[in-house]
């Protein structure tokens, strides 16, 4: 399987016609047809269903299409480190995290690296806990930050000098706003919105927090994946939006945010592949991170 073919491939899926794809690859439909079928030839398998609108993906084509979008990145990016001059400090650094203000250090970090070497650029991709150690671990990205959860052993780590706090986001006219606290029982007569990773696993950062969690005994009315469409949901009265503190700014006639009390304060880490040489623009924010981390750390005097 040669990384020439998974681009023509690549380019026949996002076209979806093989004389659109041929076009912009500036070689012959034919050429094109001939490759394509030797690359099923080769792997044992149809991967499109050609048809007089074009062609669509099977499902060994969807499975082809999301390995080959990482093999063909992954082979773009080291091709780029390999041919970065090595007289000055450049490069991509590829990060993945959940969303959380545990990212405030890691960017001022970043800035700092950044302040000094113009030419380092970072790449951030938001997702759940699952989504950035899967992307870390198929060295998609150089770190990830994780939430809430042990560290596998093959990864190394460097824990983060900020803490989250579980809570509700709730409208400003909601009874709840004026509270300081609501406890873990007053959970389970309200309107709930929760991440969807938290609902239908039962095993994410706050299950995590809380030992015989029963999240069957909560009324889920909704499931959000992005926190800034839960704050529209709680904007439509649909229920109190489950998350961790700072990620929706509280404002006067549309948000607050409460603390639930007794739920252990959610701290975040970092995490990158275990005997794994870091690419130079990596290696170097891993040093600003330590630095940085390190100073936060420290006592006072």
């Amino acid at each position: 399987m040669e990384l020439r073919v998974l681009r023509y491939f690549l380019a026949v899926a996002r076209e979806g016609n093989v004389t659109r794809a041929a076009a912009a690859l500036h070689v012959t439909q034919p050429t094109l047809s001939r490759q394509l079928a030797d690359l099923e030839r080769e792997l044992g398998c149809t991967l499109f269903v050609r048809g007089n609108r074009g062609a669509t993906l099977t499902d060994d084509g969807m499975f082809l299409r999301k390995r080959a979008e990482e093999i063909v990145a992954l082979a773009d990016r080291t091709e780029r480190e390999m041919l970065s001059p090595s007289t000055q400090l450049e490069g991509d650094i590829y990060f993945g995290a959940a969303e959380t203000r545990a990212m405030d250090p890691v960017l001022r970090s970043f800035r700092r690296l950044h302040d000094a070497n113009p030419r380092v650029s970072l790449h951030l991709h938001s997702g759940n806990a699952d989504a950035v150690v899967e992307g870390v671990e198929k060295g998609l990205f150089d770190f990830g930050l994780t939430m809430g959860r042990e560290v596998d052993s093959k990864f190394c780590s460097l824990p983060v000098p900020f803490t989250d706090t579980w809570g509700l986001i709730v409208r400003a006219d909601d009874a709840l706003a004026s509270r300081e606290s609501v406890t873990v029982e007053e959970l389970e007569g309200m309107p709930l919105l929760f991440s969807s990773q938290e609902a239908s696993s039962g095993e994410g950062e706050l299950a995590r927090s809380i030992d015989g969690l029963d999240l069957d005994r909560l009324n889920i009315v909704a499931t959000y994946n992005l926190v800034y469409n839960a704050s529209l949901m709680v904007e439509q009265g649909m229920g109190a939006a489950f998350s961790i503190d700072g990620l929706v700014t509280p404002a006067p006639g549309r948000f607050a945010f409460v603390p639930v009390e007794g739920l252990p304060p959610l701290r975040s880490t970092i995490v990158w592949k275990r005997f794994q040489m870091l690419p130079k623009a990596a290696q170097a924010f891993l040093d600003v991170l330590r630095e940085d981390f390190a100073a936060a750390s420290a006592p006072e005097g």
